[in-house]
């Protein structure tokens, strides 16, 4: 039997709805312990004594550590096996996360922190590698709009839980402490369910026939193909490129801002309000709900078009366009919250475009090392952003200078990203 347009979009059904539900929940898992500190940060900080200057090197030195195997990282999925990697890195996170919870001085925050990035250290390059084992080039930015989805929905669900946690005093605990437990451990189950569940590629699918197996595996392979013909890139040749440093450059400037709002807006928010942890907690879970939005938006008419660099450019300069009006003087708090709101429907909409540029032109290992070198950026951005952020807090900058600085670098990226050069195949 072969495989008509009908037959071919059932397989396609049949692939993601087997892939991505457990890729959805693995990088949900993963962003919440990522960003948690955020939210224990309004209770944590008080009881432990940490400036904002403490806290913005802690949460910023993460991605020091998540620099460690970004490269390697992204190779191991492509050369070896994404089910085996995936799985060490989601037990060995979801036991140091949990032990933030013993965190006493800044040293040991920075020390936990810092080993949390080098255990979650080239997932997230890893998934995108392990996308181009299963979904066609004109598929893969919807396939990351479902995993970018991920970090919206874990924040929202992770705001208000966290919320009711900071509330809990068990065995004489406070509830920054199980927050940080309750949500770490998880990815520990996590890991052992991807190790017996996840599928490396397509042929080792015991769940497709060996007809789709055999039509998956053709469709990448003469995709794969034709980029070897368009021209053959050697990995060291992939990191000269320009269009890798400008992919690298434009994500540096854009999480340098995308960051530090993730991290710091509860802060912000609370700052805004003047009211309580839970209502905060609340207002920013809204804030990221509205992203699932936006994400699903941007990758599927980025799919249906097949345009990707407009769709990321626009996400960017929108998100930063709205967070300078939230700064206008004289608004008040609610009016500032509608613009965070608009902001948080666009804030992660440029990622699925995005991730989707490095592999458009690339060899698979060249791909793989340049998503790699661009995610570097994307991190580096983490640890100076967030730095910056809390050293700039401690000196008294105010909530309208901090969002007007997020704001511009969200600008900046866009700008950036609008040189990009894009042949398609």
């Amino acid at each position: 039997m072969t495989f008509d347009t009908a037959r071919a979009a059932l397989l396609r059904r049949k692939v993601a709805w087997r892939i991505m539900p457990l890729v959805i929940l693995i990088y949900l898992v993963a962003y919440l312990d990522r960003a948690n500190v955020g939210f224990a940060k309004l209770r944590m900080a008080r009881d432990l004594q940490f400036s904002d200057e403490v806290f913005g090197l802690g949460i910023g030195i993460f991605f020091l550590g998540y620099l460690t195997l970004e490269i390697p990282g992204a190779l191991l999925v492509e050369r070896w096996s994404a089910r085996k990697w995936f799985a060490r890195i989601l037990i060995t996170w979801g036991l140091i996360s949990a032990c933030t919870a013993l965190v006493r001085t800044p040293m040991q925050f920075y020390v936990v922190r810092f080993l949390l990035g080098v255990a979650e250290a080239g997932f997230f390059p890893g998934i995108i590698v392990y996308f181009t084992h299963w979904f066609p080039m004109r598929e893969r930015a919807l396939a990351m709009s479902g995993l970018i989805m991920a970090v919206p929905i874990s924040l929202a669900i992770g705001a208000p839980l966290s919320a009711l946690l900071l509330d809990v005093n068990w065995h004489g605990l406070p509830g920054w402490q199980w927050l940080f437990i309750f949500e770490g451990l998880p990815a520990v189950v996590m890991g052992v369910v991807t190790l017996f569940v996840l599928t490396d590629r397509p042929r080792h699918a015991k769940w497709l026939s060996e007809e789709e197996r055999n039509y998956l595996e053709g469709v990448l392979a003469r995709e794969a193909e034709a980029k070897d013909v368009v021209r053959k890139v050697k990995v060291t040749e992939a990191l000269r490129l320009p269009n890798v440093w400008l992919l690298a450059l434009g994500i540096f400037a854009t999480n340098t801002g995308g960051y530090s709002l993730t991290f710091w807006l509860p802060t912000t928010v609370k700052s805004l309000s003047g009211g309580s942890d839970r209502s905060t907690l609340l207002y920013s879970g809204l804030f990221y709900l509205c992203g699932v939005v936006g994400v699903l938006y941007s990758g599927y008419s980025s799919d249906r078009s097949g345009e990707r660099k407009w769709h990321c450019v626009a996400g960017q300069l929108l998100t930063g366009l709205l967070l300078a009006a939230s700064t206008i003087p004289g608004q008040p708090f609610g009016l500032v919250m509608v613009w965070l709101f608009l902001t948080g429907l666009v804030a992660t909409s440029w990622s699925p475009p995005f991730w989707a540029l490095p592999t458009i032109t690339l060899t698979a290992s060249a791909a793989a090392a340049s998503i790699g070198l661009i995610n570097i950026f994307a991190n580096l951005a983490g640890y100076l952003g967030n730095h910056l952020f809390g050293f700039l807090r401690s000196r008294g900058m105010s909530d309208g200078n901090g969002l007007l600085f997020l704001a511009g670098c969200y600008l900046l990226g866009g700008a950036i990203v609008s040189r990009v050069r894009v042949q398609q195949l």
